[in-house]
């Protein structure tokens, strides 16, 4: 049997979660005798000494273990020989930040499972924190939205919204929002604030953590098409949440082609993007979109720079969700932490200040959000990962790969094996030699 070992997260001060929590470990323990190893942490949400208590041993070294278990990105000069390494590594789009660690990696023929690309038959994923990235991005931005407005004169309910982390737990964080739901309706917003239309776009584990959120902040959900009914009716009393899916944000480029799902995944190049289109509507924007460089932009630097001269823009504040640096919302050009989530980008200049003050846009861009309910977070991503443990503390990964037996989704997701790269992501060769 593989010792099984959890290393602590060092991303930054927030980071405080834990791929299981100590009475998963000791359940695992328990029915399947498996062996943790678990690196002591004063950071780490559940103490040293609850799995310790589960049957783990504490130990500063995992040099004994054969199976990893991380949460975000590892240093290089933590990986050991001949290890299996499981955590978000961020290099399938080829990531230049993180192509050091796998060559790395490489070097030391350790073995690589992304928990990102752990998928059934249907292509979903099974082990994620995607809903409590929407559920924190979303009171984020709210929060966000409050403060903004604050800033520019308007006094609103969402001003006494707090940030995700400064709740504590899921439950709390829900009560507040709906408590200022119900105060929205009561009160409204500035006449020249109405109406209060939320944008989302995707339809995802993020944005139905986003759905969870404003649903709770009593939003009245509406199709695209009638946003401008919507617009017309200036209900400050009303909040409004419109979800946009592919066929909505994007078109064919041929005249007279209808817009198919599957030709768009496929050739995106055949497709431009026509979301622009519902910017105006918008006072805010969650952005929860899978995107990478082959597909149209959602929101341009152009677009917000004509918009502001033109005075058209009402969008104050983007959930950057997804956090694409330059991705599909252009003006994501870097990340934050929970400590100081916002920033205000200026078209006109592109000049970037911290906070919400400012001309311009604020812009939510944790990169990552579920640490700010990092109890809740780790405990449904451990819900998620515990069938796979026993299959991973009773694999040989020295084996050839043609003798490797890993279940289809475990499979699916093994990016290295003993250093090399698995027939999928063979295509990740050159962005190594690049990087």
């Amino acid at each position: 049997m593989n010792i099984i070992g959890i290393r602590r997260e060092d991303k930054n001060i927030w980071e405080r979660r834990a791929p299981l929590a100590p009475f998963q470990v000791g359940e695992l323990t328990s029915v399947y005798r498996t062996v943790f190893y678990v690196q002591p942490s004063t950071r780490r949400i559940f103490s040293d000494s609850e799995y310790a208590q589960a049957g783990a041993k504490i130990c500063e070294t995992l040099d004994d273990c054969q199976v990893i278990l991380g949460i975000k990105e590892i240093p290089v000069n933590f990986f050991r020989p001949a290890t299996t390494y499981l955590f978000f590594a961020h290099v399938i789009k080829g990531q230049p930040n993180n192509m050091p660690m796998l060559r790395q990696m490489m070097t030391l023929e350790c073995s690589l499972i992304d928990y990102e690309k752990v998928t059934d038959d249907q292509g979903r994923r099974l082990i994620f924190f995607g809903r409590y990235a929407g559920i924190a991005g979303a009171i984020d931005t709210l929060a966000g939205l409050g403060r903004r407005w604050a800033v520019l004169g308007y006094k609103t309910p969402l001003a006494e919204l707090k940030l995700a982390h400064e709740y504590g737990t899921y439950a709390a964080a829900r009560r507040e929002i709906f408590r200022v739901g119900e105060l929205l309706k009561k009160t409204g917003v500035p006449d020249e604030l109405a109406p209060l239309i939320i944008g989302v776009t995707g339809y995802g584990n993020v944005a139905r953590g986003v759905g969870e959120i404003l649903n709770e902040l009593g939003c009245t959900r509406i199709d695209p098409a009638e946003l401008p009914k919507v617009m017309s009716s200036r209900d400050p009393k009303a909040v409004y949440e419109v979800v946009f899916r592919e066929e909505h944000m994007m078109e064919p480029i041929t005249e007279g082609h209808e817009f198919d799902l599957q030709e768009y995944y496929q050739y995106p190049e055949r497709y431009r993007s026509r979301f622009e289109s519902y910017l105006p509507y918008l006072s805010v924007l969650l952005n929860c979109i899978y995107w990478d460089s082959r597909y149209p932009r959602l929101v341009t630097r152009e677009y917000l720079k004509t918009a502001t001269t033109t005075g058209k823009l009402r969008l104050i504040i983007i959930g950057d969700i997804s956090c694409d640096i330059n991705g599909s919302v252009e003006v994501t050009v870097k990340t934050t932490d929970p400590g100081a989530p916002f920033y205000v980008y200026n078209p006109l200049d592109d000049a970037v200040h911290d906070g919400v003050e400012g001309d311009g846009v604020v812009v939510m861009a944790v990169d990552n959000l579920p640490c700010e309910l990092a109890s809740d977070s780790s405990v449904e991503f451990g819900r998620a990962l515990m069938p796979f443990v026993p299959v991973l503390a009773g694999t040989n990964f020295q084996v050839s790969l043609d003798h490797l037996t890993l279940p289809p989704p475990l499979q699916r997701a093994l990016i290295l094996h003993r250093g090399k790269l698995t027939p999928p992501y063979q295509y990740l060769e050159k962005f190594i030699k690049k990087g």
